[in-house]
């Protein structure tokens, strides 16, 4: 019984330290987001000043538009630039943890076009398994599914290939150096990140910013003498 009052005693407790899993959520995805809307802009392009700097880049307008081998979306450049301002500004927003249930609505919305247009003709992984007897597709077989099946028999074929051109380079390269930052894969470019960051940024839409840890909560206390609501 003691055990129990103890262990019931630091629960009630652990709602001090409810902050710290949104805080680490917000510092795990404001990069991610702030890159991903940096590299879409002109401004790290040393010959482009002014309010142009400010636009997305010509590449990425096109790659919004073209429906040959880009998303084919109407309106690209008004969309690219939506998008590039929404990433770029919301990460900042969400490491400091500025609005952040608002901000985490556009960013899901953003994650979700990037699952459904650019990734989910990819299937799940993001890197190809390349051993079946590890890939999380073998769980999901042993539940009857057909695709997972197919996923795991994709594994082998391209742990196959994986080992050729491993053996290709190590007659035909200096491994040492190769591999010195990492080994090589294959990519796949499947839905796998983009749901992971929809699925974070959805967990910060019903949490919040976070006790003590975001400009959320001080607001929030200043404000209405409560925790952040927005």
């Amino acid at each position: 019984m003691a055990l129990v009052k103890l262990y019931q005693n630091l629960i009630d407790k652990l709602h001090y330290l409810d902050g710290v899993p949104a805080l680490l959520i917000r510092i795990y995805l404001a990069p991610i987001f702030v890159m991903a809307g940096y590299s879409k802009l002109q401004l790290g392009n040393p010959d482009v000043t002014g309010i142009a700097s400010l636009m997305a880049d010509p590449n990425v307008v096109s790659w919004f538009g073209n429906a040959d081998w880009g998303l084919g979306l109407p309106f690209p450049s008004l969309l690219a630039n939506l998008a590039a301002w929404t990433e770029f500004l919301g990460g900042w927003m969400l490491l400091f943890g500025v609005l952040t249930r608002l901000v985490s609505i556009p960013l899901m919305f953003t994650m979700f076009i990037a699952a459904t247009s650019v990734h989910a003709d990819n299937g799940w992984f993001a890197i190809t398994p390349t051993n079946p007897d590890t890939s999380p597709a073998k769980m999901v077989s042993w539940l009857g599914f057909d695709s997972a099946e197919q996923s795991l028999l994709n594994s082998t074929d391209t742990g196959e290939r994986l080992n050729r051109m491993r053996s290709i380079l190590e007659d035909n390269g200096n491994t040492e150096w190769l591999y010195e930052k990492g080994s090589i894969v294959v990519l796949n470019n499947g839905v796998e990140f983009a749901v992971t960051y929809f699925i974070m940024l959805l967990a910060l839409f019903f949490i919040g910013a976070g006790r003590f840890t975001s400009i959320d909560y001080y607001s929030a206390q200043r404000l209405f003498k409560e925790p952040s609501k927005f």
